[in-house]
């Protein structure tokens, strides 16, 4: 009978000492995610790592050189198209460089637009490592150049964001004047995204990078043009929806069907196409009418 006061102490002891390491197993977990953030948010391809020969798919180039106002030396690519009618400044997602969206861009050559396309710091040819005060400062520093130097019309230029460039998009439309806002796959914040991708650790309170979409939208006036994909594995389809919900008029939606994360556009094929050239002329029509 003795033994049983010991045998009970013994056990009380493991559990405490299971619980002790299972503690610190999650907490030491969670130090290396938030160390580790940035490798996990920004999947950069340096140069010369891509796609280089646009002119073997018949695109016509011009490359453009400009700095961040930090100093910081970005690539971009202007594409200019034949009788434009509008100007799209392309904000692209965390992964890869400006030339693995080439595809895209011929895609999108029916709508007539030049195209300006850049990449973040620590990107294809662009200097620097990312991290959200530089690309916010990048995605400002694009805006300047276009408008600055390029002197495209603030009436006659578009902002096009997808996924973490959506986010960028929307940024730069709460600050700066433009005939519209096209914003793809975009998540609403980084706190919501990393509840998503570790539902069991409070990450949430650690990021550096916020990324706040969702308390953003709100304040951008112009012309928005939403668009999710149905099954998007990354980015949940719900997050499009609240982000529209959260943005005022004028505002328009259009659910891509069956499309995932990077396949939107060859997914929605014509129809995605004809989405896009209605809101651009009618959002031109808009700045013409007033």
């Amino acid at each position: 009978m003795s033994d049983i006061p010991s045998q009970k102490k013994k056990k009380g002891r493991k559990i405490l000492e299971t619980a002790i390491l299972i503690i610190l197993f999650f907490i030491g977990f969670a130090f290396l995610l938030v160390i580790g953030e940035n490798k996990i948010v920004y999947h950069p391809s340096k140069y010369p790592a891509g796609y280089w020969q646009p002119e073997s798919y018949g695109l016509q180039v011009e490359d453009i050189y400009f700095n961040a106002p930090d100093g910081v030396k970005l690539h971009a690519w202007f594409i200019p198209a034949r009788n434009p009618s509008a100007t799209l400044l392309w904000y692209h997602g965390n992964a890869g460089n400006l030339t693995h969206r080439l595809d895209n861009i011929l895609e999108l050559r029916p709508l007539r637009l030049n195209i300006f396309i850049f990449d973040y710091r620590g990107y294809g040819r662009s200097e620097g490592k990312p991290d959200q005060n530089g690309i916010f400062q990048d995605s400002q520093a694009a805006y300047d150049y276009l408008t600055l130097n390029k002197n495209i019309a603030p009436e006659n230029l578009f902002l096009f964001g997808r996924s973490l460039g959506g986010v960028c998009a929307i940024e730069i439309a709460s600050k700066n004047k433009a005939a519209g806002l096209i914003v793809e796959s975009a998540f609403t914040s980084a706190r919501e995204m990393a509840d998503k991708m570790f539902p069991f650790f409070p990450l949430k309170f650690l990021l550096r990078n916020k990324y706040n979409a969702i308390g953003t939208i709100a304040s951008v006036n112009m012309s928005k043009l939403f668009l999710h994909g149905t099954e998007d594995e990354l980015v949940p389809y719900s997050m499009g929806q609240k982000l529209f919900k959260a943005a005022r008029e004028p505002k328009e939606f259009y659910a891509i069907k069956g499309a995932g994360h990077n396949d939107t556009y060859s997914v929605g094929g014509k129809e995605y196409i004809d989405t896009l050239e209605l809101f651009i002329q009618k959002s031109l029509h808009k700045k013409i009418a007033s």
